[in-house]
């Protein structure tokens, strides 16, 4: 029989043994935040923020490192090449992970195989919007569908660049809506929506945080492209609502550590960011790009990765879309 002294001792070294592993699974030496952006982006922005949150779980240091080029391809290479002590983590959106493997003929990196989820960060839907070149009598998706078969030579969408998720967003509509939208890729999502304000162009699919300081009277939201509706803009529907059930796309942030990344060590990170994700003082930094923070699991985060690649295959092999450097 086990003596309470047994007991005692067991029950005393189980904070220790918990105290172990968490001090095994921090890194001592600092740890770099990789975004394969510049400075003063969106995703350098958002990153710095997320770090200046949870930095106080890395004793080490934790810190931002841009290694910009190649549309995050080289961040993406360096992450995947670096060692899996936890010193190396990477904050990207999510076209490099689950648009570049259909797009690009020969990509350095498997985004499931080369990558280790940590945490999704946060995520928001694009916005179907459309400008004064589409009649104010257009008040839905149902109606706008109408008016693309009706005037098919004025039936085109613009995005911020061939190859993003706005492109591909536009042609995952136009399939299930039956119509033929000519896609119109600009370099960058503000002269996209200005020609698109100036009657130049019908429609487009911008994030809802780059529509949403455009919307007024020449440029008008008929639905989000969301599983629900977005809390930036909730008296909008979703295309769900709108009878397109397939048509879901959302951009998403997260971080990841190379492969084979022990247990420990992911689920330590994961744990200190989604403790974070739950503050309103983080929700508040990625609400500045009208993005919602989900906290997940590295399973979960994992489980999103498959269903977005399994959704996004089939879209962009049908375009014939090729990618260039």
């Amino acid at each position: 029989m086990t003596s309470r002294r047994t007991l005692l001792a067991a029950s005393l070294a189980l904070p220790a043994l918990s105290f172990s592993l968490t001090a095994r699974a921090q890194p001592a030496r600092p740890t770099k935040l990789i975004v394969g952006f510049p400075a003063g982006g969106g995703s350098d922005v958002a990153a710095r923020g997320l770090v200046s949150r949870v930095q106080s779980s890395w004793p080490a240091g934790l810190v931002v490192e841009n290694k910009a080029g190649a549309g995050s391809r080289l961040a993406i290479e360096q992450v995947k090449n670096s060692p899996p002590d936890g010193t190396t983590m990477l904050f990207t959106p999510d076209f490099p992970i689950t648009i570049y493997p259909y797009s690009y003929r020969k990509l350095a990196y498997d985004p499931v195989k080369d990558l280790t989820p940590v945490a999704v960060c946060a995520k928001t839907p694009l916005a179907f919007v459309v400008g004064p070149m589409v009649p104010d009598s257009v008040k839905t998706v149902a109606d706008f569908v109408a008016w693309a078969k009706a005037n098919p030579k004025q039936a085109a969408f613009s995005s911020s660049a061939a190859g993003a998720t706005p492109h591909f967003a536009g042609m995952m509509f136009a399939r299930a809506a039956g119509i033929d939208l000519l896609h119109v890729p600009y370099k960058g999502g503000a002269p996209a929506m200005q020609d698109m304000m100036g009657g130049q162009i019908a429609s487009g699919f911008p994030g809802v945080g780059e529509a949403l300081p455009m919307l007024g009277p020449r440029l008008r939201v008929l639905a989000t492209t969301g599983s629900q509706r977005s809390r930036f803009l909730p008296d909008v529907p979703t295309m769900v609502e709108s009878g397109y059930k397939d048509v879901v796309a959302e951009v998403w942030v997260g971080v990841f550590m190379p492969p084979n990344t022990p247990a420990p060590i992911v689920n330590y990170a994961a744990g200190a960011i989604n403790e974070s994700l739950k503050t309103q003082e983080t929700r508040d930094i990625f609400a500045k790009f009208a993005m919602e923070t989900i906290p997940s699991s590295p399973e979960r985060f994992a489980a999103l990765i498959a269903s977005d690649l399994a959704a996004w295959g089939p879209i962009i092999k049908a375009s014939g879309f090729s990618a260039e450097d």
